[in-house]
């Protein structure tokens, strides 16, 4: 099928309100839904460490980490920058999930006037190959994280630091060699921390970590978008087989299925797989990224260089640099370090999105049409 066929519901029969609305709701509720096993993601692959390098809290899985979590620091702490990724995430979702339609749309209709579709589609036009069709989906999905991530990654930063502080009462404080170090990296709240790291580290501080989300979240997206759209096709041809099957009368002539309209088990499939396969091939990277933003954030609360001694925390020079310290402590485990946690987290988060985005869509542009 090809891809004249696909992205036509995404933009060109919806307008853009209901993609906004229906990226909205369905980030909305994904967040709502996932968040503490991000939290529990985010504990595992970067442990807080005292003196003598060692954490003062390890987890032997995510189950663990949530469990352990929530036994010493409650719910709260498990929905920890919760704050920061609904004021901030949602607008970041919604333009996500708008410009990958935007350049989907856009890159596929490029490449069919500049070489031409390298075959037909059921609507007798030109359509895009195999071949052409994941190059156009996973450079939209590059583009559409390079902008998400101008809201992305202030809260992204925020967020991450917000779920690796350790609640320090509950810590023996013969594990903690500096209390004044460890306590200017307590934050409040998301709204506290992000005006601390700004005073602290300025707004380059923000978005220092621009390169490194991008290194991580960039191809994850690309990877993604690529998996969920082939897999799509797929569903929309499995139907389409079995239409023509029970629709003999009609000489195989079916109405073609949008995206919209593809049963939710489908749906459901899609995304969980496309979400579970591109997470787990792109944990390290997203391991490295976490690493780098909370070490600037230990670094900035060290309130003195006798503190930031004592705190004794491993330095990383740059991503390649924390991905070889990684493999080096713990080989080919190492570097995976978080990855089911991972996983755990962005199967259902990636489920909820874009199965609540698909059917939001559909749902707003049918309400909105009736109304009107």
């Amino acid at each position: 099928m090809g891809l004249d066929d696909s992205s036509s519901s995404s933009s060109g029969s919806t307008p853009m309100l209901y993609d906004v609305l229906g990226s909205a709701t369905a980030g909305i509720l994904s967040r709502l839904v996932t968040h503490p096993l991000d939290t529990a993601k985010a504990r595992l692959q970067a442990p807080v460490t005292f003196t003598g390098g060692r954490p003062n809290i390890t987890f032997r899985g995510p189950l663990d980490a949530l469990l352990r979590t929530y036994q010493h620091e409650g719910l709260r702490a498990l929905y920890g920058g919760f704050g920061a990724v609904i004021i901030g995430g949602t607008p970041g979702t919604v333009l996500y999930l708008t410009s990958y339609a935007m350049f989907k749309d856009s890159i596929s209709s490029a490449v069919l006037n500049w070489h031409g579709g390298s075959s037909v589609g059921e609507n007798g036009k030109p359509s895009l190959s195999q071949g052409q069709e994941f190059a156009v989906y996973f450079s939209s999905g590059m583009l559409a994280e390079a902008f998400a991530c101008i809201i992305y990654v202030p809260v992204d930063v925020v967020k991450e630091r917000m779920q690796v502080q350790q609640n320090l009462h509950n810590v023996s404080s013969s594990n903690i060699s500096s209390q004044g170090a460890a306590q200017n990296y307590k934050y409040k709240g998301s709204w506290d921390a992000l005006r601390r790291i700004i005073r602290t580290e300025g707004m380059r501080g923000i978005y220092k970590g621009y390169g490194a989300t991008m290194a991580s979240y960039g191809p994850f997206s690309a990877l993604y978008f690529m998996f969920y759209e082939r897999c799509k096709s797929w569903s929309k041809e499995y139907i389409h087989r079995q239409s023509q099957d029970i629709d003999t009368q009609n000489n195989g002539s079916t109405t073609r299925v949008e995206d919209g309209d593809l049963p939710l088990l489908h749906l459901v499939a899609c995304s969980a797989g496309a979400g579970a396969l591109a997470s787990w091939l792109t944990s390290p990277l997203d391991m490295a990224k976490l690493r780098l933003q909370v070490q600037r954030g230990q670094a900035a609360s060290a309130v003195s260089k006798r503190d930031s001694m004592n705190h004794q925390m491993v330095q990383y020079r740059g991503m390649l640099d924390c991905l070889r310290a990684a493999y080096k402590e713990g080989g080919f485990r190492g570097l995976f370090r978080g990855a089911g946690a991972r996983v755990i987290h962005f199967a259902p988060a990636t489920t909820i999105t874009m199965t609540g985005y698909e059917k939001f869509r559909s749902f707003y542009a049918d309400t909105l049409s009736f109304s009107t």
